[in-house]
């Protein structure tokens, strides 16, 4: 089912994490990248948000977040993937179009993306995140520290995501 594996790539143009830069690392106003994965199955946007938000590897990250307060169940999680709610977790959906979704944290200092580009025989699925920037040092705004240096995580995490993600949906349609 799975074309190719996870790679970095540009925000597609056009998308709506495009407000805060290319993915290319430093944009305008945050750092931003994107990763994607090519599967041979038809996966529209609820489908995809449903597989990535139910993986046993967000399910960890749920976890911690019921311990801060900030939990969710798989009904919410439903509920997200098919526009019955805007709040999620920590998030908040910023944006969302037919075939995109932009989450903010609560904070408001970083953002999750996901879209799905369906084709004929296949679905390109992208995930991505912008850490918008915050401190203000020699007249520009830069990402703090905090953030920076736990990009290299963020970076592998993120790929992971994708691939349980792919991993998911190939088990969802086998047993379909």
């Amino acid at each position: 089912m799975s074309k190719a594996g996870v790679k970095r790539v540009a925000v597609p143009t056009g998308a709506l994490l495009n407000r805060y830069g290319d993915g290319s690392g430093h944009g305008a106003r945050a750092y931003t990248d994107a990763y994607s994965a090519a599967v041979t199955i038809d996966v529209p946007l609820p489908t995809f948000i449903d597989a990535f938000y139910s993986t046993p590897l967000f399910r960890l990250e749920r976890f911690a977040l019921g311990l801060a307060g900030l939990g969710t169940n798989d009904d919410e999680v439903k509920a997200l993937a098919s526009a019955e709610r805007d709040r999620f977790a920590a998030w908040t959906v910023e944006a969302r179009t037919d075939n995109e979704i932009l989450l903010c944290d609560v904070h408001g200092r970083t953002r999750s993306w996901l879209m799905c580009e369906r084709g004929v025989d296949s679905t390109e699925l992208f995930f991505g995140s912008a850490v918008v920037a915050a401190n203000k040092r020699a007249g520009r705004e830069t990402v703090p520290w905090q953030y920076r240096w736990l990009f290299p995580l963020h970076r592998w995490y993120s790929r992971a995501l994708l691939s349980a993600t792919l991993w998911s949906l190939r088990s969802q349609a086998v047993h379909s």
